[in-house]
């Protein structure tokens, strides 16, 4: 029977060598568990990983440590705190496609807002002269829903600039965001701002309160110096809402395919391209140029319509009544085509500034419009191919007539010399046989262009597919001589190695025949 002090000593010694050599079953179940909570716990405490936060959750068998960084650090092996940071780049990209959905619907919204207000705008000045009445809640309930949306437009610029910026520092590494406030950033969004803020307040509909009501004064708009003033300046103001429309091209770069492709990505950061809205509009141009060109125009026809009305209502009736949208719609349209009848003419300052820009704006579209149907009208390269080949073919067979037409001349000529015809028709068969020689040499030397024309056609994939094949099939005949030239140093270790058995066995022979000789 064992003493307590000898079990003590035994109990101390199983201890000891459980510490040493841990039992297969246990330990193994206990080192999985540890692991597993450690790898739990390190990607719970990533970011504390990189403000150099002490790190206890695991020793080297697998226990955890919970003496709350009391106790010794302890050091964490090389592959475990790769873990933590293949989590955080998992973080880091799921949180980096979070923020590029929120800016999509930052940016949608802020656009839904800026248009609305813009909707809300011209029902204000269109409805004014008929629902303005001295006393009615109309105009003011107007008046409050476009500052409203401008104050929600304004809180969505700022949420989307702030998701630019959160962006920003995930792409960069969790930096500081003051970093990213640079001078061009903060310098746009300020500018966004002001652009933004801009609306009318409606000062200049209270001015027809005050505005003699005679029948040849139509409401909203006064003929006094100073109401005139405060007309000019919101409808300026009204105006200068249509800048908000700045947020398509940033909507369709965020909602376009050619950025949300990974495909496109991947080949553009390849190729070092940036995925600007000048990138996004090349490609719908190139894929859709008609709807893309159709769809510019119609807008840039009702907006400049409109603000022509919108400038021309302060002027004076004139017989063209250049304030009727009917009208404004005829100035535009033929100012855009650059034809200019002359019939129908801009009053006012802002009508003119309005028709100038309408018409730069329609030279420009123009030659883009002409770009377009040319590119619509040329051949491909098919069809380029197939075109020069049978003009190719017409040119060799009115060649090889021409020359036939040459022969029979000179042969034609040969026998009137030999027959001493008249001097007449000698004549003539020289002068039928020198155009025959000119239709000749005109038809070789357009065969000539022809073919310097097509030569110059160089298909670049073409040649770059053959280059390809004949580097393929050089590869491969090197390949095949290198199998070849292995094969052959086989075979000759083979023949070296037989030879020297073959001496080896001559020798041996010659020496049990010839015992003498050694």
């Amino acid at each position: 029977m064992p003493t307590p002090a000898r079990e003590e000593s035994k109990g101390e010694s199983g201890q000891a060598e459980d510490g040493a050599a841990p039992v297969e079953s246990g330990d193994a179940e206990r080192g999985t568990g540890g692991r597993l909570v450690c790898a739990l716990e390190m990607e719970m405490t990533n970011y504390s990983l990189q403000s150099d936060s002490k790190v206890d959750c695991v020793n080297c068998d697998g226990v955890i440590n919970r003496n709350g960084g009391d106790s010794a650090e302890i050091s964490v092996p090389l592959s475990q705190r790769t873990a933590p940071m293949e989590g955080e780049n998992l973080y880091r990209l799921r949180d980096r496609k979070f923020l590029l959905e929120d800016k999509k619907r930052l940016c949608a919204l802020a656009l839904a807002t800026a248009v609305l207000g813009i909707l809300l705008m011209i029902i204000h000045a269109e409805t004014c002269p008929f629902i303005y009445k001295p006393g009615s809640k109309m105009v003011l309930i107007l008046n409050c829903s476009i500052s409203l949306s401008t104050g929600c437009l304004l809180v969505l610029i700022i949420a989307f600039h702030y998701k630019d910026i959160r962006l920003f520092i995930i792409d960069h590494n969790q930096v500081d965001w003051r970093i990213a406030m640079t001078s061009h950033r903060v310098f746009v969004i300020t500018l966004e701002l002001l652009v933004c803020v801009i609306h009318p307040v409606g000062t200049y509909w209270e001015v027809g309160l005050h505005v003699n009501s005679s029948s040849s004064v139509q409401p909203c708009v006064s003929n006094h110096h100073g109401e005139a003033l405060m007309v000019d300046i919101e409808l300026l103001l009204s105006m200068m809402m249509f800048l908000r429309l700045y947020l398509v091209h940033r909507t369709i770069l965020l909602h376009s395919k050619v950025l949300l492709s990974a495909s496109y990505r991947s080949i553009g950061s390849l190729n070092n391209i940036n995925f600007t809205f000048r990138f996004v509009l090349k490609v719908l141009m190139n894929k859709y140029p008609g709807r893309t060109l159709l769809v510019f125009i119609l807008c840039f026809w009702l907006t400049a319509s409109w603000m022509l009305t919108l400038c021309e209502r302060k002027v004076q009736v004139t017989p063209e009544r250049t304030d009727q949208l009917g009208t404004a719609l005829w100035l535009i349209a033929i100012t855009f085509l650059t034809v200019g009848y002359g019939d129908v003419s801009p009053k006012s300052t802002c009508g003119k500034a309005v028709c100038l820009f309408t018409g730069v704006m329609g030279v420009a579209c123009t030659a883009m419009l002409v770009a377009v149907v040319t590119k619509t009208l040329a051949l491909n390269k098919g069809e380029k191919h197939v075109h020069f080949f049978m003009l190719d073919i017409q040119i060799s067979k009115r060649i090889r007539h021409a020359a036939a037409n040459v022969l029979r001349e000179c042969w034609l000529l040969h026998r009137a010399n030999l027959t001493k015809s008249n001097g007449g028709e000698h004549r003539r068969h020289q002068r039928c046989l020198l155009e025959a020689i000119r239709v000749f040499r005109h038809l070789r030397l357009k065969q000539r262009k022809l073919r310097d024309y097509v030569s110059e056609m160089v298909d670049l994939p073409k040649m770059q597919m053959i280059m390809c094949d004949l580097s393929a099939n050089w590869n491969n005949s090197y390949r095949e001589l290198e199998q070849r030239i292995f094969s052959m140093e086989q075979k000759l270790d083979e023949l070296s190695r037989c030879f020297q058995q073959t001496s080896e066995l001559l020798s041996h022979v010659l020496r049990h025949r010839n015992p003498e000789i050694r």
